[in-house]
């Protein structure tokens, strides 16, 4: 069996390059969970991205022989143990029968970090589906100055041109702008032009009560809006800091982009932005739609983006007829969750990002998120397949497995997460027989040893491709 079967393993290597193509991401705060920069390192060959994809396994992963519990349980606890306070929990499993191969704690409900974005994921493109697109409007009613900037959910818009087939600035504020512009120029209209933001998709607080003010001060997460630049962030190229009011930046980025669009005709732009809900017999000017949710929960997975999960979560409840609130989104989550077959007893979700320390989910569940991206035959779940970062290659893995655990580098692929007390990783990785393993592991109660237990956590997955455990 050759290494290009184990690392893209199970049905899995036609999507292996949507993987890849996922930006790598930013340098930002710890807790948001942006890669750290790529060492300057000589990548072995065998660990470089695959330049051609292999005939698919025909389900060879699911006859291959299954790792032995009773010598895999001693291996994983080995791996687990770390110096310092705190513990973890886990659980793997095979992702064709579903059979635990290890258990410690699983069932227990814990802090999951960003590990709950799995289910954020699962939910999203169940309930949105894979191909959706959210639209930005233009609307204008009975006040023909007055263009209504309708937020849609998609906080990965640009200030520029569209940019078809990005995720990250597929819809852009200038090539809506200019779309409005014509429409404009072809009516009998001309005169003074004022921009007024909806971002009434939405209800409720913009900001979480379950979340600590630190975090929020800190920049880890800001006010969530229907509308946003750049993931929430004042940079165009995704960097910067999370601001405070994303749907008035996007309303300012508007403005300019109409101003600059009807430069030299028959209309000038107020320098004010206003807020209102749209007339809801408005008239529609112009539209641009954003990615497809696929490419947003991608996105989100690669770069553990909180500010896109909220929004994701936001867009789901508003899809299932929920409100478009904090509340909503977790609500909508978790009966997705349970519609899809994960056990749902125990599970606390306080938002959708995993930053609140409100939040519990078992191992268990975290791994049964994880097999439905894997092995679902759904279409609209199996689009995610391609979302989790790959280690030593993309997102919030391209740090890791260089070094320490480099055994799994180009071989696990998984969910990282990270607080001040709290590690996890769930994902799937191929045994050195090519079984299909799904893990999850996570360590609560960590002071001062976050590094040691995310190290452990590395070294179990690695343990878990390079192991036949018979």
């Amino acid at each position: 069996m050759g290494r290009g079967f184990r690392v893209l393993t199970s049905g899995l290597l036609a999507v292996v390059f949507a993987a890849l193509a996922v930006p790598a991401g930013f340098n930002l705060a710890q807790a948001i969970e942006w890669p750290q920069p790529e060492p300057v390192i000589s990548t072995p060959a065998a660990q470089l991205p695959p330049t051609e994809l292999d005939p698919p396994p025909a389900g060879r992963s699911g006859t291959a022989p299954l790792p032995d519990p009773a010598a895999l349980k001693p291996a994983l606890d080995k791996a687990l143990a770390f110096d310092g306070a705190g513990s973890f929990s886990g659980t793997v499993t095979d992702a064709t029968s579903g059979e635990v191969l290890y258990n410690k704690g699983a069932a227990d409900p814990v802090i999951p970090a960003s590990n709950l974005k799995t289910l954020t994921a699962v939910a999203a493109l169940e309930s949105l589906g894979a191909d959706r697109r959210l639209s930005t409007t233009v609307k204008r009613g009975s006040n023909p100055g007055v263009l209504y900037l309708v937020g849609g959910g998609d906080a990965l818009l640009g200030a520029g041109e569209s940019r078809p087939g990005a995720v990250w600035g597929e819809a852009g504020l200038a090539t809506l702008a200019a779309q409005a512009a014509g429409k404009l120029a072809a009516s009998d209209y001309t005169g003074e032009l004022t921009v007024v933001v909806d971002d009434s998709l939405y209800s409720g607080p913009a900001i979480s009560a379950a979340w600590d003010p630190g975090d929020v001060k800190n920049g880890e997460i800001a006010p969530v809006y229907p509308l946003a630049l750049y993931a929430g962030r004042d940079q165009a190229d995704g960097g910067g800091d999370l601001v405070a009011d994303a749907a008035s930046l996007a309303g300012t980025a508007f403005r300019d982009a109409l101003a600059q669009a009807v430069a030299g005709k028959d209309f000038s732009v107020t320098a004010k932005v206003g807020r209102a809900a749209a007339p809801a017999d408005g008239t529609v000017l112009a539209e641009v739609q954003s990615a497809p949710v696929a490419g947003q929960v991608a996105y989100m997975m690669q770069h553990s983006d909180n500010y896109v999960a909220e929004v994701l979560a936001r867009n789901t409840a508003v899809a299932v007829g929920k409100p478009g609130s904090f509340g909503g989104g977790t609500e909508a989550v978790r009966e997705a969750a349970e519609r899809l077959g994960i056990p749902v007893k125990g599970m606390v979700l306080a938002d959708a990002s995993g930053l609140s320390m409100k939040n519990r989910v078992s191992p268990a569940q975290l791994a049964a998120a994880v097999t439905l991206i894997a092995t679902a035959q759904d279409a609209d779940l199996r689009a995610g397949i391609g979302s989790l970062p790959i280690a030593g290659l993309t997102g919030t893995l391209s740090g890791r497995y260089l070094e320490a655990n480099a055994g799994g580098a180009g071989l696990v692929r998984a969910k990282t997460g990270t607080l001040n007390s709290v590690t996890s990783l769930s994902g799937y990785v191929a045994s050195a027989d090519g079984r299909l393993l799904v893990f999850a592991f996570v360590a609560n109660g960590l002071t001062g040893s976050i590094d040691a237990a995310r190290t452990a956590a590395d070294r179990a997955a690695t343990v878990l491709a390079g192991c036949g455990c018979r």
